[in-house]
């Protein structure tokens, strides 16, 4: 694409709020499953919802779903990199 062909894609206002909403909602609920004693799953159900949260926060506040698939590749990486660190995580905290 030459840079004349290149158009500035955007959410609307609505999305950002609707979004940031969405993202209070699942900190609200994040610090509620903390105090919740849930066993070995309320580890998993916040690192889940930190997923959900940080995938919001890259497809529409960083505009990642706007951009080039080089950089959905690199995206796509770092969330494989951060999978297996949450593996790493449960491994650790399975065993003790």
């Amino acid at each position: 694409m030459s840079g004349n062909d290149k158009h500035q894609h955007h959410s609307g206002y609505g999305t950002y709020i609707i979004v940031w909403l969405a993202l209070l909602a699942f900190t609200s609920i994040t610090v509620t499953i903390a105090g919740v004693n849930l066993g070995r799953y309320t580890l998993f159900i916040a690192l889940l919802i930190a997923a959900i949260k940080s995938g919001l926060v890259i497809n529409i506040f960083m505009h990642i779903k706007f951009e080039e698939k080089i950089f959905k590749a690199f995206i796509a990486l770092s969330g494989f990199t951060l999978i297996i660190i949450f593996l790493l995580t449960f491994f650790d905290y399975i065993y003790r």
